[in-house]
Parts: C-alpha cells; sequence; structure tokens
C-alpha cells in the first residue's frame, strides 16, 4: 500500500524552505532550503537520511528555480517520495478577516492572500509567488495546493482584543484591527505542552513565547488563543530581530516632520534597521549577541530592553488566564536556544510564582523539550516549534476531506 505524503513550501524574501512529512507518522522524510536568491552565494541543499546534500545555483536564481530544481532534480533520485506526495501545504502569513482556516487554493483564494498582502507587504507577495511556481512545477497537483494561514489560530481573540482605540469605521470599512502572527507555532507548541503535562487542549491555558528574527506571545486559554502581542502587521508588540515592536505612533510624525523622512525611509528604518540591530549598532543575530553580552555596553542594554518588553508582555497575559495558568512555553530560534534571555525573563517573573532551575536552563536547547523551572514554580516549557508538521497535517485533513 503507497504512504502519503505532503510536501510544504515556506516561501522567504530570499529564501525558500520545503520539507516532505509522513503526516500520519509525523515523520520528515526530506527536507531543505534554498537561500541567496539573485547572489552569487544562492545554493540549495536537502537532507535526507542523515545525510546531506549542496547544489550552488545560479547567480539568477529564485524561487521559481528553486522550485523546479526540487521537483526536476531532487525528487527524481527519490521516485519512492515523488510519486506519494498527494498534496502540496504553503505557509501563508496573512489572511485578514477572509481566511479563518486552511483552504485548498483556487483564484479566487489567491486574490484573497494578494488583497491581504497589504496587511504583510514582505511575506504575502512573496509566498504568492510560491504558489504559483508549485503550480508550475507541480502541475499533476494544481487542485491539491494548501494555504495555511499564521493569523487563523487567532481568529479566536476577543473585540477587546483586537479592536485598536480608533474611529470604528476604520475596522468595519478597513478591517484595521489585530490579528497576530506565527499562529501555525502558536497553536502547535500549546497542543504539545498540554500533552507533556498530561491535560486536555480544551482545558489548557499557557502563554507561549515564539522567539526568533521575528517575535510575538500569545495569551491561550481553553486551547485558544485569546490575546497576541502583534497586531495589524507583524512590526507590533516585541523588540526583534530588526523590527522596532512597539512605539508611540507619535514618533512616525516627527520623524516626517522633524527630521524630513519620506513615508518609505520611514517603514524601512521601523521594518528593517530597527530592533535589536538597531540597539546594538552591529546585528540583529542573537548568537552574537548571547555571546557577547557582558562584552560590549550597547548589546548588554539591547538584551535588557528585549528581556524587559517580553517580560511585561508574559505578566499583562497572565490575568487572562481565568485564574489559573499551566505554563510559560519558550519556542523559535531564540526561545529554543537562549539560556540567557529564558533566564533573564523568568528572573523578572519571580513575583508571579516563576523559577528557572539553572541546569536544566543550560541543557536544555539544539532541538531538546523539556522543563526548565524548579520544583515550587508554574511549569516552564521549552518546546521546538515544528510548524512544518502541522501544516502538513492541515493539508491532509483538508485533502481527505
Amino acid at each position: 500500500m503507497s504512504i502519503k505524503l505532503i510536501l510544504v513550501i515556506n516561501c522567504g524574501s530570499s529564501s525558500l524552505k520545503f520539507a516532505i512529512i509522513n503526516p500520519i507518522n509525523k515523520k520528515t522524510l526530506l527536507s531543505g532550503i534554498a537561500e541567496y536568491f539573485n547572489d552569487i552565494k544562492a545554493y540549495i541543499k536537502w537532507r535526507i537520511d542523515n545525510s546531506e546534500e549542496k547544489f550552488f545555483l545560479t547567480k539568477k536564481s529564485s524561487h521559481g528555480i528553486a522550485l523546479n530544481f526540487l521537483a526536476n532534480k531532487i525528487l527524481i533520485m527519490y521516485p519512492e517520495l515523488f510519486e506519494n506526495i498527494i498534496a502540496i501545504g504553503h505557509r501563508i502569513v496573512h489572511g485578514g478577516e477572509k481566511f479563518t482556516q486552511s483552504v485548498i487554493i483556487t483564484d479566487n483564494v489567491m486574490k484573497g492572500i494578494k488583497k491581504a498582502s497589504i496587511f504583510a507587504p514582505l511575506h504575502n507577495p512573496i509566498q504568492l509567488i510560491g504558489i504559483k511556481e508549485a503550480i508550475k512545477s507541480f502541475p499533476h497537483l494544481r487542485k491539491k495546493q494548501i494555504a495555511v494561514f499564521d493569523t487563523s489560530f487567532h481568529q479566536t481573540i476577543p473585540k477587546e482584543s483586537y479592536l485598536y482605540g480608533l474611529p470604528l469605521y476604520f475596522y468595519k470599512k478597513y478591517k484595521i484591527r489585530r490579528y497576530g502572527a506565527h499562529g501555525t507555532s502558536h497553536k502547535y507548541v500549546s497542543k504539545e505542552g498540554s500533552k507533556l503535562l498530561n491535560k486536555s487542549i480544551d482545558n489548557f491555558n499557557c502563554i507561549t513565547c515564539h522567539l526568533g528574527n521575528g517575535s510575538s506571545v500569545t495569551a491561550i486559554c481553553n486551547g485558544k488563543s485569546i490575546d497576541t502581542s502583534m497586531g495589524l502587521t507583524p512590526l507590533e508588540g516585541l523588540i526583534m530581530g530588526t523590527r522596532c515592536g512597539d512605539i508611540d505612533p507619535a514618533i512616525i510624525f516627527y520623524m516626517n516632520k522633524k527630521l524630513k523622512m519620506n513615508i518609505n525611509l520611514i517603514e524601512n528604518t521601523l521594518t528593517n534597521k530597527s530592533g535589536m540591530l538597531g540597539l546594538t549598532n552591529i546585528t540583529s543575530d542573537f548568537r552574537y549577541i548571547e555571546n557577547n553580552y557582558l562584552k560590549n555596553k550597547n548589546i548588554e542594554n539591547a538584551v535588557k530592553i528585549f528581556v524587559h518588553r517580553l517580560s511585561k508582555y508574559i505578566a499583562s497575559y497572565t490575568i487572562l488566564m481565568n485564574n489559573k495558568l499551566d505554563a510559560i512555553i519558550f519556542t523559535g530560534g531564540i526561545g529554543e536556544n537562549s539560556i540567557l534571555i529564558r533566564e533573564l525573563t523568568i528572573k523578572k517573573l519571580k513575583i508571579l510564582g516563576m523559577n528557572i532551575n539553572k541546569k536544566l536552563n543550560i541543557n536544555i536547547k539544539h532541538g531538546k523539550t523539556g522543563l526548565i523551572n524548579n520544583n515550587n514554580s508554574i511549569p516552564i516549557l521549552v518546546i521546538p516549534t515544528n510548524e512544518e508538521l502541522l501544516i502538513a497535517q492541515d493539508t491532509f485533513i483538508l485533502i481527505n476531506n
């Protein structure tokens, strides 16, 4: 009997991640990434059976070239995988209010994704390219492509969480509201956390911290998102790699009127030159930042500001838990690996009954899952996220239905 596999595609601005997953046994059979599009460093690499292969692409490489290489070069070498792919799941950052759950991709769905690009201009247009190129490279799967939205998990947040203090017609006419992001990751780790603590997801209250180049915190009550730190776009909330997070909106007026910066320059500054990159004046790479924490004053200050904002969000979300907080969960590249950030953050939350175990904290990283708290503490979990698996499972369910 043939197995049923899902190809998962995640397009970034200059990269493309892919994986072939068995949604039944949850095993990743092949995974890879193509990076540095339109650059002499462009390459594609993939891992299968604990071995890794790498091929350098042309300088004019693109998402289309990478997907064509995947379909006509890589998968030709593994026919047992290629022949059993039954569908393709695409990660889409923003679905607006239109898409409250994963959907089979049609022309109308692509129009909806394009319309929501106004809220995720760095992500949705690129992911649309990924869909179109996947259709070209895998024409036999044209009607078996699924869009899985980062925003759909947050469709359960109530109006008091998603409405801004703006005239109501901005929401009614233009749908300006909080949408959140990283929903696939928050949903996945909350489910895994409930299993680890032997609790039903429908009765599980947690605060999930997805910390990476993009970072967000979500309050989850009875398994559902009820508030989240990212807003209309992924710019709001925590300080991130290059994004500023929460600021006084009047700063934008000041930059425009007093500093004579045009709107495009302001947008580029807030999105690409701020956050940890702007505060350290060196890098947004947390590996470098953690290694140089006490060696550079700008880095030390940047870490303290990051932790300050993160701990404030976690503390504020505790009041939404209906008098029962079951766990704090760290995930994402920083959440899974930064011993320093986890320790400094939990130290600030001692008043809320959270205490970190230094030995456990040091040992949990590089893909490990586990508790990092002392016995007298609310459970504090580190859980590596697996957005690809959740995308594969959603895709499999939709195709079978």
